[in-house]
C-alpha cells in the first residue's frame, strides 16, 4: 500500500498539526470534536505512525467518532483531506475487491458523480481534496491533501506546548481564550430522581402504576418501571493564588471561568485565606471577570496556608454537601507553610468525602520533579490523578482526569 509520506521528501508529518487540522476541518462539518479529542489523536498518531491509509482511517476514527450517526460526516471529511494524498486505486482495479476502508457505501459519491469523474476526470466539488492557495510547483500539488490538513492547523498551536510561565502578555491573552473553551464533564452518578423507562433493568415504579390505573377505572391494564436519572458530579475547584503560583495564576482563573460558567462548577481561591469566586467568574466578561475575582480575594500572592484552607472549605462547604460526592480539583504547587501532618489530616478528611481528588501541579513538569515539598507529599497519597498543568495541552489532560472513574489511590505506610 501506498505509503502516506509527504512528497518533498520529508520523513514524516508533525502529528499535532494533523490532528488538530483534521478535528478542525471536522468541526467545520458539523460533528463535534472537542481540543481534548485531538490531543488524544495527537498521541495516537505518535503511537501508530500514518504510514498507510487504513490505519490512520482507524485511528482518526476510534479517536475522534463517538457514535454510528456520525461516521457519514467522518468518512467524507476524511476522503475529502487524504484522498489527495493516497487515491486508493488499487481496491478499484478489480470489482471482486471490497470497498476501502472509508470509503463504503454510505460515504461514496453518487453514482452520477462517478461516472461523471470515469468519464472526463472531473472530480465533483463534494470529494475533491481540499485546494492549498499557493501550491505551484508539480511536486507541491502532488500531495494537497497534507499540505491542506497543516494548513488548517490552529494559528495557535504553537502555544499548546509552552509552559505558562513562558508566555508574553499577549500570548497569555490568547491561552487564555483557549483555555476557556476546554469541555469539562464529570462522571455521573445517580440521583434520586426517577424517569419512567423500559422494563429491562428498572424497578416497579407503583406511584405511577397507581396514578395510570386510575385512569383507567381502578384497572391497571399495565405496569410502569422506573430508574433513577442520572446527573453529573459536581464540580469544585480549589486554587491557589500565593506568590509562588504567580506565573500560572491568570490562565488558571481563566479555567474556572469557563467551568463556573459553562459546567456550573464550584470556584474557590486561596492563599493565606479561603475566598469563594463562583459568583464573580461566572462572568462572562474574562477580563471582567478576572477584576472582580482579584477585587474579592485580599490575600492575593500571598503566603500560602494549604491545612487551613482546606480546614475553611471543609468545614464551611464541604460537609454541608458541597464536597461529598464530588470531583475536587486542587490546582497547587504544594508549598505550603503549614505543618505536613496538618494537611494530612485535612486531605484525609476531603478524602472522604469527595468522590475524586484531582491535582494539578505546574511544578511537575520539572525534568528533576519530585514532590518532596511537605504540602505535597503529605496530599499526594489522597489524590487519584496528579496532572502538571504547566500548559495548555497538560491542561487537557486534567480534563481528561476530571472525566474518568474513580480510583483507589495508595495507602500511606506507616
Amino acid at each position: 500500500m501506498t505509503e502516506y509520506a509527504p512528497r518533498d521528501g520529508r520523513s514524516g508529518v508533525d502529528a499535532a498539526a494533523l490532528a488538530v487540522g483534521f478535528s478542525t476541518a471536522l468541526r467545520r462539518a458539523g460533528l463535534p470534536s472537542s481540543p481534548d479529542r485531538a490531543a488524544w489523536l495527537a498521541q495516537a498518531l505518535r503511537i501508530v505512525p500514518p504510514a498507510a491509509r487504513e490505519p490512520l482511517y482507524w485511528t482518526c476514527r476510534v479517536a475522534l467518532v463517538s457514535s454510528h450517526e456520525q461516521l457519514p460526516v467522518f468518512d467524507a471529511v476524511f476522503s475529502a483531506a487524504f484522498d489527495g494524498i493516497l487515491d486508493p486505486a488499487e481496491t478499484r482495479g478489480d470489482a471482486n475487491n471490497p470497498p476501502a476502508i472509508g470509503l463504503e457505501e454510505h460515504a461514496r459519491a453518487a453514482p452520477s458523480e462517478r461516472r461523471l469523474a470515469h468519464a472526463d476526470g472531473h472530480v465533483p466539488a463534494s470529494r475533491a481534496p481540499v485546494a492549498v492557495p499557493g501550491a505551484g510547483s508539480d511536486d507541491e500539488s502532488n500531495a494537497p491533501g497534507f499540505e491542506a490538513i497543516l494548513a488548517m492547523a490552529s494559528a495557535d498551536e504553537h502555544l499548546h506546548e509552552k509552559s505558562f510561565a513562558e508566555l508574553t502578555p499577549e500570548e497569555t491573552a490568547q491561552v487564555r481564550q483557549l483555555v476557556r473553551r476546554i469541555v469539562l464533564a464529570t462522571p455521573e452518578r445517580r440521583s434520586r430522581r426517577t424517569r419512567q423507562w423500559a422494563h429491562s433493568g428498572a424497578k416497579l415504579d407503583l406511584r405511577r402504576t397507581i396514578r395510570a390505573a386510575r385512569r383507567s377505572g381502578g384497572d391497571a391494564s399495565s405496569l410502569v418501571y422506573a430508574r433513577r436519572r442520572p446527573r453529573p458530579r459536581r464540580l469544585v475547584f480549589l486554587c491557589d493564588v500565593s506568590g509562588s503560583m504567580e506565573p500560572y495564576t491568570q490562565v488558571f482563573l481563566s479555567l474556572l471561568q469557563g467551568a463556573a460558567a459553562g459546567a456550573q462548577a464550584e470556584a474557590f481561591v486561596f492563599s493565606t485565606r479561603l475566598t469563594r469566586l463562583t459568583r464573580q467568574l461566572s462572568n462572562r466578561n474574562a477580563d471582567q471577570a478576572l477584576a472582580l475575582g482579584a477585587a474579592a480575594a485580599t490575600d492575593w500572592a500571598g503566603g500560602t496556608r494549604l491545612a487551613e484552607s482546606l480546614r475553611r472549605f471543609i468545614d464551611g462547604y464541604g460537609r454541608r454537601g458541597l464536597a461529598r460526592g464530588a470531583v475536587i480539583v486542587v490546582l497547587s504547587d504544594g508549598w505550603a507553610q503549614d505543618a505536613p501532618d496538618l494537611v494530612d489530616a485535612q486531605m484525609a478528611r476531603l478524602r472522604r468525602l469527595a468522590y475524586r481528588i484531582v491535582w494539578v501541579n505546574p511544578r511537575k513538569a520539572g525534568m528533576d520533579y519530585q514532590p518532596l515539598a511537605g504540602g505535597m507529599a503529605a496530599a499526594l497519597p489522597y489524590c487519584d490523578a496528579f496532572i502538571s498543568g504547566h500548559n495548555y495541552a497538560a491542561l487537557t489532560e486534567a480534563a481528561t482526569a476530571i472525566r474518568a472513574g474513580r480510583s483507589r489511590p495508595a495507602r500511606k505506610q506507616g
